[in-house]
């Protein structure tokens, strides 16, 4: 104990005596850890905004898209013709015994007015389902009924977005009337925010209307009842592969697919959007894991490099040293101890700024700021090992020196 006491206090001393190139030692391992613990930190929090962004797509939902799905190939089931159409959300309503409610969309875009106001955006067709299937709430008013959907009720719900773009802040968007085509449309509702989504999009812009009054009045169409995509809400507990199974086979035999013939269609679970996305997130964040570790490693030489400059500096001293009975290994310690020290209170610094980097861009990019004690503990011990492994060297190098020599030296 007294010898690790007596250690620890040349050691500060030797690096009291040099304030300032010890500083810009630790400054690299503070740079090298912050850059760890931001990356580390903002990789899981972009991931738990991705799961976030996907559970809010839906309760347990499977989504059917057209065009088949190939491995290594070109086709994508997002992007092919479409194949699938009312008629097949009702088969899969009617027949699926694991979906608890289907809804269908249909997209395209149109110029909004209103009063002297105009603002393009989506126009999304579909079903009172949808809000229930892609899990939405209405935030004002109210969402369209059957009722609705049978008449083709000129009627629209309201993202966001397309309200602050719109009306005048305080302006009740309810019961006033806008023009989209040629065609006057009531708001009787605006959908509650869900943001942007992963991808850049603002998942607010949009304009929702009864599917049967967007077909007849605003998209138009040249095969009635053609959809872009189905949406299908699993009942809770329901295995989704097995219910993803269950549609394919009611769609297969609905579009009359023999045996050999590859679907026209493909279902995507919300499992399947996670994985992936996750897979993605994981390999951003470790490519820039991998950028981040290298200052720290340019921080370990950094240390490395001072140490040898302080043994050439301090040789006379360690040859006295040695004169008065220290052991090699003594030398040996109490290089590594400085080597350690700086190396550690770069690694708690860095921790804080890291921390508070982390902090401040979460906020800014508006994701969530997660903390990982056992990312802490990791960079408090990477940090540290960083210290013994670049200061070995210098530290046996001190320790080898000849007495004589040592004491000599100029």
């Amino acid at each position: 104990m007294k010898f690790l006491r007596m250690t620890l206090t040349a050691a500060f001393r030797a690096l009291r005596r040099n304030k300032m190139r010890s500083a810009l030692t630790i400054l690299g391992i503070v740079i090298g850890v912050g850059a760890v613990i931001a990356t580390v930190g903002l990789g899981q929090g972009a991931a738990a905004a991705v799961q976030d962004q996907i559970r809010s797509l839906g309760t347990n939902l499977l989504i059917v898209v057209p065009g088949t799905q190939r491995r290594g190939g070109a086709h994508s089931g997002w992007g092919g013709a479409s194949t699938l159409s009312v008629l097949d959300a009702r088969a899969i309503e009617r027949e699926s015994a694991g979906v608890r409610a289907v809804s269908y969309v249909r997209r395209g875009s149109a110029q909004v007015l209103y009063g002297n106001q105009n603002w393009r955006t989506t126009v999304q067709a579909t079903t009172p389902s949808y809000l229930y299937v892609s899990d939405s709430e209405v935030s004002q008013g109210e969402f369209f009924d059957d009722r609705d959907m049978k008449i083709g009720a000129r009627v629209v719900v309201l993202g966001e977005t397309l309200v602050s773009q719109l009306f005048e802040a305080g302006e009740d968007p309810i019961g006033a009337v806008l023009r989209i085509k040629d065609t006057s449309f009531r708001v009787i509702g605006v959908l509650e925010s869900k943001g942007g989504s992963s991808f850049g999009d603002d998942r607010d812009d949009l304009v929702l209307m009864p599917f049967t009054t967007a077909e007849r009045r605003v998209l138009g169409t040249t095969a009635p009842g053609a959809v872009q995509n189905i949406m299908a809400s699993g009942h809770t507990g329901e295995d989704a592969h097995g219910v993803a199974l269950e549609i394919e086979d009611i769609l297969r035999q609905r579009h009359d697919l023999r045996p050999d013939q590859e679907s026209d269609f493909t279902v995507h679970t919300q499992d399947q959007f996670s994985s992936a996305m996750q897979n993605v997130t994981k390999i951003l964040a470790s490519v820039l894991l991998g950028i981040a570790s290298i200052s720290l490693l340019v921080g370990g030489i950094g240390i490395m490099n001072i140490l040898l400059v302080s043994v050439t500096e301090r040789t006379r001293e360690i040859g006295i040293r040695m004169a008065v009975g220290a052991k090699g290994r003594h030398i040996l310690v109490q290089f590594l101890v400085e080597a350690m020290i700086l190396s550690v209170i770069g690694g708690l610094i860095g921790i804080i700024l890291g921390l508070a980097g982390t902090q401040a861009i979460a906020h800014f990019v508006e994701i969530p700021f997660v903390f990982s004690p056992g990312t802490i503990l990791f960079a408090v011990l990477f940090s540290g090992s960083v210290g013994i492994f670049f200061g070995f060297y210098p530290a046996r190098k001190a320790s080898n020196l000849d007495p004589i020599a040592s004491l000599r030296y100029e």
